[in-house]
Formats: C-alpha cells, structure tokens, sequence
C-alpha cells in the first residue's frame, strides 16, 4: 500500500509512512496500531472493558507539525523512536501546564519517553528546525477511540491563557472563530 499524501521530496517521512503502513491520524499526522493485548481489563473510568494495553507508531512531519488538542481516559507513554525533539503541551485538570519535551538532550531537560496522565488535555508540536518525529504510544488499559476526545480549544484559551498561542496552533479548524 502506497500512502500519497505525504510533503514532496522528505524521502525519510514517505519511507516511514510506506514501510510502517502508516494512517492518517484524527488529530494530524500519521499512525498505525502495532499492539493490542489480548486480555482485557476493566476500570471505573471506562465505559466498559477495554484491552489491558494497546501501542502505536506516530508520526508528526512538517507540513502538519502541530496535532490537535485531545484527552483520553488512559494513561499514554510516548516513546521516542527518532527525529525530534517533540514538544507536548500538557494541561493539567487542577488549571497548571507545562511543556515536556520528547527528545535526547538530557542536559536540556529532554527525555525519551514521557507519561500523560488519564484526563490531561495534551497536544504534541514539532521543535523549531525538526522535519519529523516517530515515537510510539503506549496506552493503558488500551485505547478505544470512545475513550478519545478533541478538546474545545476557546474554553482552554480562556483557562491556559499563559500558552494561548500554542494552544491556537493546536486548534481545530471548525472550533476557531
């Protein structure tokens, strides 16, 4: 299968896209899912039961360097797998956010693998000069797109005013005004 939509002339972005099988995303990029656990778990926070872990590939290139601002009910780990750094704006339900950032220059404060908590609203956004980054997500218990939701970026404008600016970068076209 032959993916077509990927920036012309980045050769490295359409090698991962082809070799991976990679997707369109919902939120911007790429992915595909790579693992599913066969049993299955239960918790108070989901609708009913749902595989104990799920993985995917994801991608985020250029020309869509910003995905959009989104929640799940589950904890997710990225994992760098390379290209980066990856930034990820993380806003916290109790009104705080930060931004971690998904990369190899420890001395900077960057890490390789990265945690967001179950109910935190979160976006990724390439660093200034990345043409890529392919990490992989891990999900627990597993994803579920029922379990997924863009987020109402004008609430979280009003809330978050401190990354307003990030936050219209990672907005949906139809939420904008």
């Amino acid at each position: 299968m032959t993916h077509t939509s990927t920036p012309k002339g980045d050769t490295r972005v359409d090698e991962l896209v082809n070799g991976l099988k990679l997707q369109p995303h919902p939120e911007r990029g790429y992915y595909v899912e790579s693992y599913r656990a066969k049993s299955s778990v239960s918790a108070s926070t989901h609708p009913g039961p749902r595989s104990a872990s799920t993985a995917i590939y994801f991608l985020v290139e250029a020309t869509q360097p910003a995905t959009y601002l989104h929640r799940l009910r589950s904890d997710e780990v990225f994992h760098l797998y390379e290209g980066g750094p990856l930034e990820i704006l993380r806003l916290f339900p109790d009104g705080t956010w930060d931004v971690a950032v998904l990369g190899l220059d420890l001395q900077r404060g960057q890490r390789p693998q990265i945690a967001i908590e179950a109910g935190t609203v979160f976006g990724t956004e390439l660093a200034e000069g990345a043409s890529h980054c392919l990490v992989g997500c891990t999900v627990a218990p597993g994803f579920d797109f029922e379990d997924f939701e863009l987020t109402d970026d004008t609430q979280l404008e009003t809330t978050y005013h401190e990354v307003r600016d990030r936050i219209q970068r990672m907005a949906r076209p139809k939420t904008r005004s």
